[in-house]
């Protein structure tokens, strides 16, 4: 019997089921791809493909703020009483367009024109409010100045002085229109019938004397057993300014007890003044009261306007 030595065996491979070899009866085995190398070691990885990566965004929000804020802030300007709003809104906007024209020197936003806009637009903001704040306050300083004056009763340009009326020759007084160095018309003694009033800016205002009235059948404020008396009211402006007859208030107290005169209205008298005096011209009104039977005067209480001092006139029966 012939011996044979079996020579060394190599290392048994992988084996499927049943012992056979998964790879086939070839046992080749696939080869993982290497990675490219160079003379140093392994190439970098080529570019990404395009669109692989996106540009940064624009940075257009200062701007796009800047001109809102102040076109709000400039169209806000034009009513003057909002001038606080205006210059807050105009403030903001120009530090924003301003910023906004930065950024977009940077290359950080693509918007420099609407920034530019919108910082012109915060400055005219700001200045359409200072004009708004010198407007509102100057109107308001000439309301509250009006208000003291209505509450005071008299102005420093309505204080009356007293002249000499159509009787001047009778009571010895300065000429018609002058203003008397006289105590006639100060507050502690009222003018008399014919004298003249003249303010300060030239309204000269004369009341003429009573006379008697008889009030027709129709007549409004007459009374049966009292008496009637009219006067004559004339207005003269003989200053610069057009003066408004309508704001004139007429009032009369009768007899030594000052019992209240009702004015009376009939188709003759109670019209009053109307319209306005311009300068170089007069006005003429016709007043009828009613006064008791006792009474032996007339005391007429006469203020041309809100501004002005009343005037009283004494006028006996």
């Amino acid at each position: 019997m012939s011996q044979y030595t079996q020579g060394p065996q190599g290392p048994a491979g992988p084996q499927g089921a049943g012992g056979q070899d998964p790879w086939g009866a070839s046992g080749a085995r696939p080869q993982q791809a290497a990675a490219p190398h160079g003379p140093g070691g392994p190439l970098p990885e080529g570019p990404a493909a395009p669109g692989s990566h996106h540009a940064p965004r624009a940075r257009n929000g200062l701007g796009i703020a800047a001109l809102i804020l102040g076109l709000v802030g400039a169209l806000s300007g034009l009513v003057p009483v909002l001038f606080w709003l205006a210059g807050v809104l105009g403030l903001i906007g120009l530090i924003l367009g301003l910023a906004g024209q930065g950024r977009a020197k940077r290359g950080e936003a693509t918007n420099k024109g609407v920034a530019r806009i919108g910082a012109l637009l915060g400055l005219v903001a700001m200045i359409v409010a200072v004009i708004g704040a010198v407007i509102t306050f100057r109107a308001v300083g000439d309301a509250v100045d009006q208000i003291d004056k209505a509450a005071a009763g008299s102005s420093a340009s309505a204080k009356p002085h007293a002249g000499s009326g159509a009787d001047a020759d009778k009571t010895g007084k300065t000429d018609k229109g002058d203003k008397a160095d006289s105590g006639v018309g100060s507050k502690d003694k009222p003018l008399s019938a014919g004298d003249t009033a003249v303010y300060d800016d030239d309204l000269n205002v004369t009341i003429g004397a009573a006379q008697p009235y008889s009030p027709d059948d129709f007549a409004v404020g007459h009374k049966p057993g009292n008496h009637a008396y009219k006067v004559t009211i004339t207005i003269e402006n003989k200053g610069k300014k057009a003066y408004d007859a309508t704001l004139t208030t007429v009032a009369a107290r009768a007899g030594a007890d000052g019992r209240e005169a009702t004015e009376i209205f009939d188709n003759t008298v109670g019209e009053g003044f109307t319209g306005q005096v311009l300068p170089g011209r007069k006005a003429t009104a016709v007043f009828a009261f009613d006064a008791p039977g006792a009474a032996r005067s007339l005391t007429v209480q006469f203020s041309p306007g809100l501004s002005y001092n009343e005037t009283q006139w004494d006028l006996s029966f």
